[in-house]
Order: C-alpha cells, then structure tokens, then sequence
C-alpha cells in the first residue's frame, strides 16, 4: 500500500485504526517531496520540523483513545499567499521575500484547531497574477503528468503538489479561475466556494470583490471535509456571510435523479479544444444516464466577462497592491530620496505580470477614464450575474469546460492575452460571486487531463457535490494519476 496516494477520508480511517501513524504518514510525505520535488517543485517553503510536532501531537491524542477530527493528522500544503504566523509568506514575490506575518490566516487558525499537519508553503505566480505559475519570481513549478507543460495557476503548486501525492490536500486562492484551472490541468478536483463562504482575512489580497480561498483535493469526498472546517461566518471578514453553513458530506450520496442541468452553448464550440468539448459533453451524457435532466441553455453576457474582468481585476489590484511602497513591510530599496526609494523598490520588487496589471488598473481608474472603462466594466458584471441569476431559476447546476485547453507547455507566456483566455470559462464565475467546482474527467488525445466545471447558484455548494460524487462513482474517468503517462 501507497499511503502518499490515499484521501483524506481513507488516511483517517487507517489512523484511528493505528494501522499508521500521523509521524509516519508525515515522514512519508517529507521523504516524497525530498525525492520528487526537485522535479515538481511545488514547494517555495518546506516546514518539515512544524509538520512533525504537529503529527506527533496527534498521535498523542490517539496513545491516549482521545478522538480525532477528520483532518487530524493528515499532511497537506498551503498556497504561499495565505498568513502563516512565524512562516515566510511571500507571495512567490521579490517584493515580500522573507517577511514573516504575525498572525496566522482564519482558514489555518481553523484547520490548526483540527490538528492539521502543514508540511509547506507551495508556489504561484506573483500575488496570485497569473495562470501558468511561471509568473513567480523564485522558478517554475512543472505538471507532474508532463514536465513540459505547465501546472495551471496561479495556485499551480497547490494542485501539482497533490497531483504528485507530495500532499494530501491544498488550500489555494481563486480570483478568476486560480484554484479550478490548476486543478484541471494536474487531474485533482478543485472547488471555488462561494464568495463569502470562507473568510478571506489573512489572504493578501489581489482583487478582494473576486478573491477566494478554496481546497485542492484527491476525491469529492475529500472536498466536502476540508469545507466543512474552512467555511463559516468571521467577524475579522466584512464580506463573510453570517448564515448557517450545512454538512457538506451530508449531500454525497443522495440520488440526482431529476436535477436539471443546464449546458452553456457559450462555452461549447469555437476555441475548446475538440478533446475538451467531447468529454464535457460525455460526462452530460452521464449524468442523463444516472437520472438527471440535460439540456442546452443560454448565459449571453459571458462573451463579455473576461473584459470585464481585466479592467476590475487590475483596477482593484492596483488599489490593494499600492501598500507595497518600502516602508512598511516587505522589500526596501535604498535611494537618494523618498521619492526614488519608492520607485526602485516597486521596480525591483515587482514581476512584469504585475506590473502590467497595475498599470492597466491605474489607467482604468484614472480621471477622465473612469466612466469609459471601470464603470462599464461594473455594469457587465452585473449582467454576467443576471445571466447566472436567471439560469438558476431553471437549473440546480450548470455544467462546462473548467478551461478550453488541456495544460499549456512551458513558455508560451510570451503573448499575455494568449495565457488570458486560458481563463475564460471561470472568470465569469468570479464576477457572479458563485461556487465552481472542476472534476477531472478523462484525458486528451496527449494523455493530459481534462477538467469538466459545475457551477451553482450562491451557496449551493452540496449540489454541486452531489452531481461531481455522482459522476466519481459512476466512472473511472475521475481518478487517474499522472504516472500513467509521461509524468513522475
């Protein structure tokens, strides 16, 4: 037995039998990344010594009969955005190398309470501004099905980090397609959750009306169970939503017999890959057989959202990221003057990815610019939204493509506009606020998998677990592993 390729849910089961322990388990996984991930290289941090005083804490619990949580114990990773307390948390940034924050993120305060095992801190493009992790400033991180090709991003350690079973799971941001693309191009199962789900206090932010941390996972089930330990209502969080947040394994194994599913024509036909539209449109046809309602719909606004998007985004990027200027915290650069300080340290300090983006923020916000480019751009997102709002008074799900293509190969990063449409079918997502889910579903003509996306109406989350339990049990097209093919 492997243990470094078994869930969450199957891991827990083997600890509270104490056919392992949370040390061994641990060590195993330390033991994997020390061998593999000079190849991957998922990780910007690697904190072995913490992750081995957490799993013997557990495994103290476990000598002395104490009862465990679900998440006790089991190793996983952490996208290098979210505060770490004493940890270096640098944005995979020039500008943030070394800086340690003083306080831990809400979404780590609550696994830590669940004794969970953080073996590391794993890499993405620069503050989250990107989609093929090659944007970081520190190395590229390689999909572990095909080192010639890119893991996704921005959160492309995350997903490859559990691709190649160097962690169990992973908590990642999504801003407009960040966790869900990612996790389509290394065949793990990634889950955007609604806004407003999950507190996004100790997130450093990019654009905070689209961020969202999410889970990176090997199966839905363990999907359903880091979300029942993430979610919920914080006070440090203005824009957490303080509602009552369901049981989401409760969901899983309930029939989808005569749910209605809709299919977007937009996000069919020109510019999907032939290999991706057919497996979307195979898993469709599952789903029918398994008792649900299919049917073609309409969202007609989505041509417009990827504009839309990369006038906000910048434009609130630009805003948030404006606190990086050499004298608070983060990189210094010594000048003649005040003036000259900020200058260099921004220059130095910041990637040309970013740079564009805050440039192409700052002009859409600037006087005179404004009404013609932001403005606008926040009239189509609410139409994007209105497109969901009505769809969702007809279906309990929509089902699409999570990108159009499978994983790009390396350097083709040339042309920003190119990596831009890689994310054309989640950002739509991101601007209506609402849950997407990508199921892996196959793998194209290249032996690359494929991710298929459910999205929802706002939390809505347990129905789109429902639907991807359904199609994982019904299947062998949502469990592959990389080393089938040309990977590790």
């Amino acid at each position: 037995m492997t243990i470094s390729r078994l869930t969450i849910h199957e891991l827990h089961e083997l600890l509270i039998k104490k056919e392992i322990s949370a040390t061994e388990l641990t060590k195993e996984h330390l033991d994997r990344i020390r061998r593999l991930d000079s190849n991957v290289k998922a990780y910007i941090t690697v904190t072995d010594e913490l992750a081995l005083k957490q799993a013997e804490a557990v495994d103290k619990k476990l000598a002395a009969g104490e009862k465990i949580g679900m998440l006790a114990g089991i190793p996983m990773s952490v996208k290098d955005n979210l505060c770490t307390e004493g940890i270096q948390t640098s944005c995979a940034s020039r500008m943030l190398e070394g800086f340690k924050p003083q306080y831990n993120a809400t979404v780590l305060e609550k696994l830590k309470a669940e004794d969970f095992v953080m073996l590391g801190k794993v890499n993405m493009d620069e503050f989250a501004m990107g989609s093929t992790t090659e944007n970081s400033a520190f190395f590229h991180t390689r999909n572990p099905w095909n080192p010639d090709c890119v893991p996704g991003g921005s959160s492309g350690g995350s997903a490859a980090s559990v691709a190649a079973d160097l962690a169990v799971y992973s908590l990642g941001s999504d801003t407009g397609g960040s966790i869900r693309q990612p996790a389509a191009f290394c065949g793990v199962i990634g889950l955007k959750p609604t806004y407003g789900a999950v507190s996004r206090f100790g997130l450093i932010a990019f654009a905070s009306s689209l961020d969202q941390i999410g889970p990176l996972a090997k199966d839905v089930t363990d999907i359903a169970l880091i979300m029942n330990a993430i979610s919920g209502y914080d006070k440090k969080d203005s824009t957490s939503a303080n509602c009552n947040y369901p049981d989401y394994t409760a969901s899983l194994n309930k029939s989808i017999k005569g749910m209605r599913i809709g299919l977007p024509k937009e996000y069919l036909g020109e510019g999907i890959d032939s290999d991706v539209e057919a497996q979307v449109l195979a898993a469709a046809s599952k789903l029918e057989d398994l008792g649900a309602h299919v049917e073609e719909c309409s969202l007609p606004h989505t041509r417009y959202a990827m504009p839309a998007y990369y006038l906000i985004a910048p434009a609130e990027a630009s805003s948030n990221l404006g606190r990086y200027d050499g004298v608070r915290y983060g990189l210094r650069v010594q000048a003649k003057d005040v003036a000259s300080m900020f200058c260099e340290t921004r220059k130095q300090g910041f990637g040309p990815e970013v740079k564009r983006r805050i440039m192409l923020g700052t002009y859409a916000l600037s006087s005179g610019y404004y009404d013609a480019y932001y403005l606008k751009a926040l009239k189509v997102r609410n139409l994007v939204k209105q497109d969901y709002d009505k769809a969702f008074t007809q279906y309990d799900c929509l089902i699409t493509p999570t990108a159009p293509t499978t994983a790009l190969r390396k350097g083709n990063n040339q042309n920003p506009l190119t990596l831009y449409k890689s994310d054309i079918c989640t950002i739509p997502t991101n601007l209506a606020g609402i849950p997407g889910l990508s199921l892996p579903y196959g793998v194209d003509r290249n032996g690359m998998p494929i991710g298929v996306q459910l999205l929802g109406k706002a939390f809505t989350e347990p129905a789109l677990l429902q639907v991807a339990y359904s199609l994982e049990q019904n299947t062998s097209l949502t469990r592959l592993k990389p080393n089938q093919g040309k990977g590790i």
